[in-house]
């Protein structure tokens, strides 16, 4: 009797690359298997046919001792590939040759997720890894390279004496560049020729002392407006909201300076309000790190999309307005037979920054469209409006809370100004102030913009501190530490001006950071911000303004202020200061 007996071969699922590994690694280890059951017996993957019950039966019996061996070969496989499986995940989780050390991270993602995972602000982290990695340290964040340094020597070294070598920007996320014009700003562009010619025409335009004193009746006229704006809100709240009206002031300011143009105070409000989206917009998000997940993040894009459409929107009337006034020789142009009252153009042509901008030709770029004008206008307003109101109002914060502090400084401004309130403060009174110096000096050590200066990259690999650093990593200077490091500070986390006064710890403190660094609330080396003299004039001016024109108490019937913060864009008060203001007499 005939019975057909169809043997199946054994087979496997893994590649025929990871099957030559194993067998391999089963012949090194194991050389000494038992193979006599196998020896009868053709190789797995040959089809066996047998046509007698009693062959069948004989093979039946080879056939068990087969499968048990068959059995340990793929618990070996498993074995070798949970073997192979962690060398990779060790090799890839470990900081490259060369780099400064750093934490351990997964495949693929690298650090990225241990941060987000732990939901608190990434400077925190930083501290963290700090006191374990040292001053210098990697972290891999997707498929980007993070050099984090928190040393005031490292900073000093890379920024002073290596300028040159970390003055450029890494590569920016598309949200990024949808909002800086393809890198088509000062702070954003990539250090060369670009970056040159923008920068040149951004401080002549806007920081010689020749602008400066140009821009006078412009200061003037707006904290004229802040003023009598603050009695009315006091009047009517019993309260003042200090942020919202100096970032009101300031923007205000800023937009006269960049289009030559008193605008309504509603549409300043809007454009304070437009850029503010556009710098939260611009913050990381996760396809910043890794581009993969960009398909799924579509609606992010988009809505970036929206919002450079409302920016352009609420700026470009502006441009065109300013652009029809130069063409006609610095007359106001009519619309429809009436006068265009909405733009009043109050600088003469040639003194509004776009002016400079108009007819800019740049090499690679041509003349500069409407998008670019709107973006350089934009980057002015941005830093100049955040970065000065935040000062202002910590440094009201420590006014109100220290009533001595707010007593000297009116004494030194009535000392250098006098009472009389129609009497303006001038740059030239400011110099005269030391007490008003050392006032924001100490608000910007205790309360630093942010705890992260602009990212920088290395224009060719490099070392620091002994470290390589590639070309293409983003190298992270954390200096809120600076001005924390009580090695350098006398109790560091009080609020003293006399420390910057002559005989206290920061009385020689250069913050342009060219001698040294012991704090840098606008950076240093190539990259400093173009117009910290600018925004330091504005705090000065404001602040001595304020409290010479108004006593700065806490509000009746409230708790008290306090020095929490949290990040939107700068570093800011968590909750945001109101003060009842008493007028001096």
């Amino acid at each position: 009797m005939r019975s057909n007996v169809t043997l199946r071969p054994v087979t496997s699922n893994y590649s025929p690359s990871i099957k030559i590994c194993i067998h391999f690694f089963v012949l090194c280890v194991f050389p000494s298997l038992p193979r006599s059951p196998l020896k009868p017996h053709p190789p797995s993957f040959l089809l066996l046919h047998t046509h007698t019950h009693s062959v069948a039966q004989k093979h039946s019996v080879s056939l068990r001792h087969y499968y048990k061996h068959m059995d340990f070969i793929n618990f070996l496989y498993l074995v070798a590939a949970a073997v192979l499986t962690a060398a990779w995940w060790r090799r890839c989780s470990r900081i490259p040759e060369g780099l400064p050390p750093g934490p351990p991270g997964w495949p693929v993602v690298g650090n990225l997720f241990q941060v987000i995972l732990q939901r608190r602000p990434f400077m925190y982290v930083a501290r963290d890894l700090r006191l374990k990695y040292g001053p210098i340290f990697t972290m891999r964040m997707g498929q980007r390279t993070l050099i984090v340094v928190t040393s005031a020597d490292l900073i000093h070294e890379a920024l002073v004496q290596k300028g040159p070598l970390f003055a450029s920007r890494p590569a920016d996320s598309p949200t990024r560049l949808l909002f800086s014009s393809g890198k088509c700003t000062v702070n954003s562009a990539t250090y060369g020729p670009l970056w040159r010619a923008l920068r040149r025409n951004f401080v002549t335009e806007l920081v010689t002392p020749t602008r400066v004193k140009q821009f006078g009746w412009i200061r003037d006229w707006a904290m004229a407006n802040h003023l009598a704006r603050l009695r009315a809100e006091f009047a009517v709240a019993g309260a003042v909201q200090v942020m919202a009206n100096c970032r009101l002031t300031v923007c205000s300011i800023l937009v006269c300076i960049c289009f030559g143009a008193r605008v309504p105070e509603e549409h300043v409000r809007l454009v304070e309000e437009v850029l503010k989206e556009v710098m939260m917009m611009t913050t990381p998000k996760l396809p910043d790190f890794l581009p993969v997940f960009t398909p799924f993040f579509r609606g992010q894009l988009a809505e970036a999309r929206k919002l450079r459409k409302r920016q352009m929107e609420c700026l470009a009337p502006l441009v065109r307005a300013r652009r029809a006034f130069v063409e006609a020789g610095g007359k106001k142009q009519e619309e429809g037979g009436r006068l265009n009252s909405q733009w009043e153009m109050v600088s003469e042509e040639g003194e509004a920054y776009v002016d400079s901008l108009l007819g800019m030709e740049l090499a690679g770029k041509g003349r500069l469209g409407e998008e670019e004008l709107v973006t350089l206008c934009s980057e002015v307003m941005s830093a100049g409006t955040d970065t000065s109101a935040t000062m202002l109002e910590w440094a009201m914060l420590h006014l109100v809370l220290d009533q001595a502090a707010q007593q000297r400084l009116y004494d030194e401004i009535v000392a250098v100004v006098g009472a009389d309130k129609a009497r303006k403060i001038t740059e030239a009174d400011v110099e005269a102030m030391p007490y008003l110096q050392a006032v924001v000096k100490e608000t910007m050590r205790r309360h630093p913009p942010s705890h992260f200066v602009l990212s920088h990259a290395a224009t060719r690999e490099t070392e620091l501190g002994g470290y390589r650093i590639p070309a293409d990593a983003s190298v992270e200077f954390y200096t809120a530490w600076l001005t924390e490091d009580p090695s350098k500070w006398a109790d560091p986390g009080e609020w003293r001006p006399e420390r910057f006064l002559q005989g206290g710890d920061g009385w020689d403190t250069d913050v342009t950071g060219t001698r040294g660094i012991r704090m840098m609330p606008f950076g240093a080396g190539r990259r400093i911000c173009p117009a910290a003299t600018l925004g330091v004039l504005h705090i000065h001016l404001m602040l001595a303004r304020m409290v010479r024109e108004f006593r700065w108490l806490p509000v009746p019937g409230e708790l008290p202020p306090t020095t929490a913060e949290t990040f939107a864009f700068t570093v800011v008060m968590k909750d945001p200061l109101r003060a009842a203001i008493v007028e001096r007499q």
